[in-house]
């Protein structure tokens, strides 16, 4: 199977400035994401880069970049362009991989863009673990999604769902397997030609409600399938205190 990983890099950000650019363990942490992106054995991995700096930074390291314009308003606005500069076939599988996750799993990425090769009646894929503590459950920030029985998504939320309405406090104690709550993992499969349609579908009020650009897929009745992974993803960086905890994972000698 034949797929390309887009990792769009974004060098503003407002609680990490030059994130990209932030050394870990002697290395930017695009190139970091960009390294373990290689390792899913993608036939190639780009970074869609909005600064010089960044493509700079990738060439030092021998990791290709283009360089996107500095308008976009999301990560898939940036992946479309990078589909159109890398003229890529409307069937070719693309798998958004995060700028900020320096410690995805090689295996999730893999899987990611095998199911949606897989699933013909779908336009996207993603991913998602299992929650068993109550308090991720109900923070916001924690996005769940609950799935069909044929593992496609139903509805994405920061709202903790499925919720038990005859069980506990918290809402999960009780729940059956295969209703047990999903966070949802921030990586996703794609064929190029709908990411490039993407930014031509209009944005609707759900989006804007929950704030999660995925629901704008379902909205206009497209299908998301959701590969369920075993173990919760390694942590991603977003303020200074995360990025010291994977610096210090990198730190740490092999077991």
């Amino acid at each position: 199977m034949k797929f390309t990983v887009l990792i769009p890099a974004r060098l503003a950000s407002t609680r990490l400035p030059d994130k990209p650019l932030a050394d870990i363990g002697g290395k930017p942490m695009v190139v970091r994401v960009a390294e373990r992106a290689a390792a899913s054995g993608a036939e190639a991995v780009v970074v869609a880069a909005d600064d010089a700096r960044i493509e700079r930074a990738c060439r030092e390291h021998g990791v290709r970049c283009v360089l996107t314009r500095t308008d976009h308003t999301s990560g898939s606005d940036r992946l479309a362009e990078a589909c159109e500069r890398l003229a890529l076939d409307g069937d070719d599988i693309v798998v958004n991989v995060q700028g900020d996750e320096p410690l995805i799993e090689p295996t999730l990425v893999r899987e990611t863009a095998r199911l949606v090769a897989a699933r013909s009646d779908c336009v996207m894929s993603t991913a998602a673990h299992g929650i068993g503590d109550p308090e991720e459950f109900r923070n916001p920030n924690v996005v769940k999604v609950v799935l069909d029985r044929s593992g496609l998504a139903l509805y994405f939320s920061r709202a903790p769902v499925p919720w038990w309405r005859d069980g506990s406090a918290d809402g999960m104690a009780g729940l059956s397997p295969e209703l047990r709550p999903l966070r949802h993992i921030g990586i996703y499969g794609y064929r190029a030609g709908f990411l490039r349609g993407f930014p031509r579908l209009e944005p609707t009020p759900l989006e804007r409600i929950e704030a999660l650009e995925q629901l704008r897929v379902l909205w206009h009745g497209h299908r998301i399938a959701v590969h369920v992974a075993d173990v919760a993803p390694g942590p991603g960086v977003d303020t200074p205190a995360d990025l010291e905890r994977v610096r210090a994972l990198f730190r740490r000698p092999p077991a």
